[in-house]
């Protein structure tokens, strides 16, 4: 393991990121008591509904198909325009600028389970439950004040701090973090017929509420995905696929698929897993809007496949996934 490998760009996650995530994510959990009924009573119609949804979706692809696929991993290439909303969409679900979620993720891939990860349920942690535990709110949330941000530089991101696009969308974070708020309270007032309760209610279920529900989906990746769930590819970590998680996060939860061949666009390798993501770019390719897509073919996987022995000693009863267990740090 070499110094650059694991030097960080700071010595510390910075103060205003600590704020922010500290406002990301006491925040949206007072939408919860409110929709509870502790701090006001608040109903739930079907614009509601319907905003939830379609912004959950939006701004889950925005994350999966833009932050991790696109622009971490480059499993395929798409226009400017393409790469410009989906890096909105991505800061609009207030998991941090593009130039910072891709640094951390990159030194993740790089560091997997292992001294340097800065989400890594396992390493640094210790021995017995109680580590277990530790390490499992380490890596769901706790990982946001400590080490998220670090690796924010060119050694993990040159090619994002090269692209004036994504600069200019990472300049104006705060406008998107506001826009994801502001957004379901004018259609919620506009649909209650000019109606602040009707945008508040708006606000609470498909602002506050949503995004609440998928940044614990995502923080769960993180977490329920390196203890608990399946193998079926040779990682060097211990990545699981959860089809729970998948169904939460439009495929990011076949984790160990994801791990096995990070610079994959399709995660949900097998049949019957759930890869929404994945049709989202093979939608954009067959209108030809996506192109150098990467899946790993048949005889790469088989290749990397557990056998039945591997996955009884792992603990991992079988499922799938593969691309080369490497990650691009440019």
């Amino acid at each position: 393991m070499t110094d650059v490998a694991v030097g960080t760009v700071r010595d510390q996650t910075s103060h205003s990121s600590k704020l922010v995530t500290l406002v990301a994510v006491v925040v949206p959990p007072l939408g919860l008591l409110s929709a509870a009924g502790v701090l006001w009573g608040v109903a739930l119609s079907w614009v509601d509904v319907v905003l939830f949804v379609a912004l959950y979706t939006a701004c889950g692809l925005g994350v999966t198909v833009g932050y991790h696929r696109l622009f971490t991993h480059r499993s395929f290439e798409t226009t400017a325009w393409i790469r410009a909303t989906l890096a909105v969409l991505g800061a609009m679900s207030t998991q941090g600028p593009v130039t910072q979620w891709v640094t951390d993720h990159r030194k993740h891939h790089a560091l997997s389970d292992r001294d340097g990860d800065p989400h890594s349920p396992h390493a640094g942690h210790g021995d017995g439950w109680r580590a277990r535990v530790k390490g499992f709110a380490h890596a769901h949330v706790t990982w946001l004040f400590r080490t998220k941000g670090m690796e924010r530089g060119v050694h993990y991101g040159r090619d994002i701090y090269a692209d004036p696009v994504l600069r200019t969308v990472d300049r104006l974070y705060p406008v998107w973090v506001t826009l994801t708020f502001a957004l379901p309270f004018a259609v919620g007032y506009l649909a209650g017929g000019l109606s602040v309760a009707a945008g508040a209610q708006a606000l609470v279920w498909a602002g506050l509420i949503r995004v609440f529900a998928y940044q614990h989906a995502t923080f769960s990746v993180n977490s329920i995905c390196h203890m608990f769930g399946r193998r079926a590819y040779r990682a060097r970590d211990e990545s699981r696929n959860n089809w729970i998680v998948a169904a939460l996060t439009f495929g990011e939860g076949r984790h160990n698929n994801h791990h096995a061949f990070p610079s994959s666009a399709r995660h949900g390798l097998d049949r019957l897993q759930l890869d929404v993501a994945w049709w989202t770019i093979r939608g954009l390719q067959r209108v030809g809007l996506a192109w150098d897509v990467k899946v790993p073919d048949d005889e790469r996987r088989r290749r990397r496949r557990l056998g039945e022995t591997e996955r009884a000693r792992t603990g991992a009863p079988g499922e799938a996934d593969a691309l080369g267990q490497s990650v691009h740090i440019l």
